[in-house]
């Protein structure tokens, strides 16, 4: 089944597939295509933790849209509170969905809310399945995730400060083993700025049948 991935900027994607959207970390902030929350039409927003670079407008967009919010129960339940229709998991939690599995992953890095923890995901949509790592250092069990469940298609932060940088992601790269990886989470400020080329380099040389594609805002990509 073929999804269409477009990359925004910063943290901030969608991948669309038999006629449904969803959207990560809708922070729309400076993106350089002038993307709006107004642009946007989505069923599903899936929110990794509770910083403004990653909750962005996704109350905003979910009442526009009517859309359904995937998170952690404490941003779950203050995305009710506000109005909108919110599906609570947490970490380790799955859930089969109308479009697929959801697995929901540790992420190490602040939570953005009282009580909650941050995370990824894994996410199969409508065949499409992808990794998303969300804001997070390195850890071990990165080594695990494939084998719960299996993923082509990786997300990872490499901007360093605030997560894994280039070398740290790198080695996420080899204990994934996703046959294709997206650095994301770089070059938004300069606090975060990285070439990705060398990251590229490291990885496609050391982890056989991984292949790194560097994506700009605007891009988008053909998956399978």
């Amino acid at each position: 089944m073929t999804a269409t991935f477009r990359y925004i900027h910063h943290a901030c994607f969608t991948v669309t597939a038999q006629g449904e959207t969803l959207i990560c970390d809708p922070f729309l902030d400076g993106n350089p295509t002038g993307v709006t929350q107004q642009d946007l039409s989505v069923d599903y927003i899936f929110i990794t933790h509770a910083h403004g670079d990653h909750l962005g407008c996704a109350y905003e967009l979910a009442k526009q849209c009517d859309a359904l919010i995937i998170t952690t129960a404490e941003i779950a339940a203050q995305a009710e509170a506000k109005g909108c229709r919110a599906h609570a998991m947490h970490l380790g939690g799955t859930y089969q969905f109308p479009f697929g599995k959801v697995r929901v992953t540790p992420a190490f890095h602040g939570s953005g809310i009282a009580g909650g923890h941050a995370c990824g995901f894994i996410v199969d949509f409508h065949g499409a399945k992808f990794y998303y790592a969300g804001d997070t250092a390195l850890f071990s069990d990165m080594q695990l995730l494939q084998k719960l469940d299996s993923f082509r298609y990786a997300l990872l932060p490499i901007g360093g400060n605030f997560t894994m940088d280039p070398k740290d992601a790198a080695k996420a790269a080899a204990f994934l083993k996703a046959p294709v990886v997206l650095p994301i989470h770089y070059n938004t400020w300069p606090v975060i700025a990285q070439d990705p080329v060398p990251f590229q380099r490291e990885v496609e040389a050391a982890v056989p049948g991984t292949k790194v594609v560097l994506i700009q805002p605007g891009d988008t990509m053909e998956w399978d």
